[in-house]
């Protein structure tokens, strides 16, 4: 396990919520080997201070501090070899979609991630067992997101990091499409050419993203410095 994992956990954490992705409900985890990763402690992730991560298991029993949707996490991790990192968010617009039975389409850069569009999980309730959380892990396919409804979504990425700023990007894609939708005006939505020319992280984009998600972070230096945990 790279040295500063908890400390890169922390800050993801920071920055989903003061970035408004979380409210006092949502976790990220990121993975530390083949059979483990760290999720957040149950705290609200804007206060989650100096405190470690908690190591799961990719499978078997989730340890008794962790919340039922941990399942998710595990699922996930089993199914994508892909995936270091993942956030679990409740921004405003990616639920507002939900509500109408759509998710953020490829109308700008950010969108162009997603494109055609994040699936969509049509189940409300809470994803905690093995079951619901398996399912929505096959759903999620190599996606790099998807959208519970009227429960926010789920981001991966190769990293925490990049599962954060997907996170954002797909909070902003979402809230592009509702303005467009309340115009009543039909939308343009990205050719496959132009998806592929802009859904790409040449030229610092998560860097830069995660620099500004970051900002001001009291562990942002250390981070950078490659020090401890």
């Amino acid at each position: 396990m790279k040295p500063n994992q908890h400390r890169v956990l922390r800050m993801a954490a920071r920055a989903l919520s003061g970035g408004g992705l979380v409210t006092a409900y949502g976790h990220c985890s990121v993975r530390r080997d083949e059979s483990t990763f760290l999720v957040t402690p149950v705290v609200p992730l804007g206060q989650i201070g100096r405190r470690p991560g908690i190591v799961v298991a990719v499978t078997g029993e989730l340890p008794d501090d962790v919340p039922g949707e941990v399942r998710l996490h595990q699922a996930i991790y089993r199914r994508r070899p892909d995936v270091g990192g993942i956030a679990r968010v409740l921004p405003t617009a990616v639920r507002a979609l939900s509500a109408s039975g759509c998710t953020a389409r490829p109308l700008d850069g950010t969108g162009a991630y997603f494109a055609p569009g994040p699936p969509l999980w049509p189940d409300p309730r809470l994803v905690r067992t093995e079951a619901a959380a398996a399912a929505v892990a096959e759903a999620l396919r190599d996606a790099p997101a998807i959208v519970l409804r009227g429960n926010g979504a789920v981001v991966v990425g190769g990293s925490l990091q990049r599962a954060v700023v997907l996170a954002q990007f797909l909070e902003t894609a979402s809230e592009l499409d509702l303005a467009v939708r309340a115009t009543g005006a039909d939308a343009v939505e990205f050719s496959p050419d132009e998806v592929a020319a802009r859904a790409v992280w040449t030229g610092g984009i998560e860097e830069r993203m995660w620099a500004y998600l970051t900002r001001g972070d009291p562990e942002a230096r250390r981070v950078a410095r490659g020090k401890g945990r």
